[in-house]
């Protein structure tokens, strides 16, 4: 009886971890290259009573064993790489990588790198294209003052016009792509970190080698959808209290079988 208490247990607490999963990705509906986790369950160890095809008597095995399971645990939290819609911003430096692909961000703090699908693009106090943190994309691309357009092409490519009227390209944005992407870790400020379980970065120009191509003028939405966010809260809210209803109704059969004891 006792097994039931702490089996319904792991499932509460595997639902509190779906909720809070889910809670994350309700919260990040608005944020440009936002991918969605979802949790990975796994069951628990079994009791096993009775092994399958173990002899029940003389001549005749069990044809299906006997165990009992002891619950429920989140495996693991896997991003889910589908695309998000891409929003029309007119905006000369927002870009959208439709495909496979992640910008490389250079960390002013400690010079490492890091990824990201945030492509709203600005340009610092010295002309280079920064994120929105005002980290340095890799390689460094600057415009110079005295551009009076800039567009970027498909290919990355970003091609200015100066003042005297004079087109040139400045540089060519490439992207990383990584042969297991949900093994990126995640740092925060719509940032990704390179892990054993990603894989090293194949870097390249867009449309090649895999690498997906570069949209102009649009931002990545997240892929977050509200509705199946809402369906998987409700789900882990009514599996929560239906666990929690396995430990009452295990409670109240210890109760009665106690008061059998009294008499």
């Amino acid at each position: 009886m006792l097994r039931a208490f702490s089996t319904a247990a792991t499932g509460m607490m595997a639902q509190q971890m779906m909720v809070d999963v889910t809670a994350n990705n309700l919260a990040n509906m608005n944020t440009n290259g936002f991918k969605r986790s979802q949790v990975d369950f796994q069951d628990l160890l079994y009791v096993k009573m009775r092994e399958a095809g173990a002899e029940v008597s003389s001549g005749m095995k069990s044809p299906s064993g006997l165990e009992v399971g002891s619950g429920v645990r989140a495996g693991s939290t896997v991003k889910v790489f589908s695309p998000g819609e891409l929003l029309n911003t007119s905006r000369a430096l927002d870009i959208a990588i439709d495909g496979d692909g992640f910008l490389q961000v250079s960390m002013t703090a400690d010079g490492s790198t890091k990824y990201t699908r945030d492509g709203a693009l600005q340009q610092g106090p010295t002309g280079s294209l920064v994120t929105a943190a005002g980290d340095l994309i890799e390689p460094a691309i600057t415009i110079p003052t005295d551009a009076t357009d800039v567009t970027i092409g498909n290919d990355g490519g970003v091609n200015i016009t100066s003042s005297s009227g004079a087109q040139s390209v400045v540089g060519y944005i490439q992207l990383a792509r990584f042969p297991n992407p949900s093994g990126l870790a995640s740092a925060g400020g719509n940032l990704l970190v390179q892990t054993e379980a990603s894989g090293s970065p194949l870097t390249g120009t867009p449309g090649q080698n895999g690498i997906g191509t570069i949209q102009a003028g649009f931002l990545e939405k997240s892929n977050v959808q509200m509705i199946n966010e809402l369906v998987n809260l409700i789900t882990a809210q009514r599996a929560y209290e239906t666990n929690s209803r396995a430990i009452r109704a295990a409670d109240e059969m210890l109760r009665k079988a106690i008061q059998i004891a009294r008499f």
